[in-house]
């Protein structure tokens, strides 16, 4: 089957304003690069004619500089869904310009296929091969693709020969039925294999290839500070005291991994912890240290959705690709942040707040209760399913001028019946079997930097003598807020 080349440009032209645009990819890999900069340098020429050109972004999840970026300066966006991690994109949505609605990564595809976001009209994807009978080839990410290329109207592909013949065989392409047709989704153990190396598409869709020759030029990781280190650290070491008492099973379970330093952290400190045995990863993103601890012998096998290494570490998995292909699986997130399976497998859930409450709920999304940072990704999806949730975050941000436990969260997007575990350098907080006033102790105790200790303290006893379940106080819960937006400082607090 081949598939017309044409230019980015035209295939840029051949989207209409108004129209919905599904952008393949997942956590800024996989992503195409060349059409969504000829769209955004299409929308600039039809704005300086006069001419309106704007287009209802649907996406996996963030997608980068190529796209968020490129089409945020050029004013070309009306809505966007449901991650971005991308400071322009960030800008617009908090200046209102870009309608921006969160959402669980596991129901964006299956919202796209219910037909609760309304027609996709156009599909961009980005893929490493196309086979002789016009199938696709994913490159290093799938997020969503699979639906686009199926429900949208007209399909562009980027056939990106960076990675030509690298990823053959390492994806593993399933969309589960509409209801009431689905069945389980029959994933057992993280290495299963239940679909296709890669995606069908209808050949009477596809409008066009576009020919590029690119990496997704992620950025190296920032090298560890104390306070990621010793978060890492604490982690570990819980994890370790479990299995030791046999509350996690002798061969340990698969550990999911939010993304950043943090996380790179946790993974380093459980690979340098010998005492564990070897274990798997079912997660979201695939990042630098996931490679390192593979060639160690630290993880069996990992499945995810991306791809999300930096170009040294992308070479390391291909200079060893004969032996990590058949132990990395790439998935759409609609399976690897499946609930059914998350619950099944018994998965180890490690992500990141923003901040934490002194009742465990969980605010990953907003500042100050109402800017938006990036979206709640995946960590609801694993939080709410998994075996153990644990979330992690330093104690204060801004050099100490901000704790990152408070009364209240701000802005809640786990709950408190959701977190088992807050972790920050300070220590761990273990929530299990605890009632309201046991919880704020315990993550009082455990978790606030020692600068806003006493502070909490003081906000748990405005409700010594009331009759209450939860010793919420609400003329003070968002006090400590107030004082850093007025002073710059939550130190300045003063309860009443």
């Amino acid at each position: 089957m081949i598939y017309p080349i044409i230019t980015a440009q035209e295939a840029a032209a051949s989207i209409q304003n108004g129209e919905t645009v599904g952008i393949g990819g997942f956590s800024s890999v996989g992503t195409p690069k060349a059409v969504p900069a000829a769209l955004a340098e299409y929308a600039e020429s039809l704005h300086k004619e006069g001419k309106e050109f704007k287009i209802g972004l649907i996406t996996g999840g963030a997608t980068g500089n190529q796209v968020d970026s490129a089409l945020a300066k050029a004013h070309a966006v009306t809505f966007r869904t449901p991650f971005q991690s991308n400071k322009d994109m960030r800008n617009a949505i908090n200046d209102k310009e870009i309608k921006y609605f969160d959402l669980h990564l596991s129901q964006i595809g299956q919202d796209v296929r219910y037909g609760f976001l309304g027609d996709i009209d156009t599909a961009i994807v980005e893929v490493s091969e196309i086979t002789p009978d016009g199938r696709l080839i994913p490159s290093t990410s799938v997020g969503i693709s699979p639906t686009l290329v199926k429900v949208a109207r007209k399909v562009i592909v980027e056939l990106n020969a960076a990675h030509t013949g690298r990823l053959n065989g390492m994806h593993d392409i399933f969309i589960p039925a509409t209801p009431p047709y689905r069945t389980e989704l029959p994933i057992y153990h993280v290495n299963d294999r239940v679909g296709s190396i890669s995606m069908e598409v209808d050949p009477k869709k596809v409008i066009g290839v576009v020919m590029t020759n690119e990496r997704d030029q992620i950025a190296p990781f920032t090298p560890l500070n104390d306070t990621t280190r010793q978060i890492g650290l604490n982690v570990a070491n819980f994890l370790e005291r479990e299995w030791s008492r046999g509350a996690i099973p002798k061969e340990f379970l698969p550990l999911q991994s939010g993304v950043g330093n943090i996380a790179n952290a946790v993974l380093g400190a459980l690979g340098n912890e010998k005492k564990l045995p070897a274990f798997s990863m079912f997660t979201e993103v695939i990042q630098n240290s996931v490679i390192d601890l593979m060639l160690q012998g630290r993880i069996n096998y990992v499945a995810g959705s991306s791809l999300t290494l930096s170009d040294d570490k992308l070479d390391t998995l291909y200079e060893h690709i004969g032996d990590l292909k058949e132990r990395v699986i790439l998935r759409p997130q609609e399976t690897t942040n499946h609930p059914e399976i998350i619950r099944r497998l018994g998965i180890i859930a490690v992500n990141t707040a923003l901040e934490a409450d002194i009742f465990g709920n969980v605010n990953s999304t907003h500042v100050l209760g109402c800017k938006m940072m990036n979206g709640i990704g995946g960590s609801g999806d694993f939080a709410r399913n998994a075996y153990l949730s644990i979330f992690t975050t330093p104690s204060t941000a801004k050099g100490g001028l901000i704790s990152s436990i408070v009364p209240q969260v701000s802005h809640v997007d786990s709950t408190e019946h959701d977190v088992r575990i807050i972790a920050t350098e300070q220590g761990v907080a273990d929530l299990r079997g605890k009632c309201p006033y046991d919880r704020a102790r315990c993550i009082i105790e455990n978790c606030a930097h020692p600068d806003y200790k006493q502070l909490l303290w003081d906000y748990l006893k405005l409700s010594e003598g009331k009759s209450c379940h939860t010793p919420m106080s609400l003329q003070n819960a968002f006090k400590m807020h107030i004082a850093f937006a007025e002073t710059g400082d939550m130190r300045n607090t003063r309860f009443e």
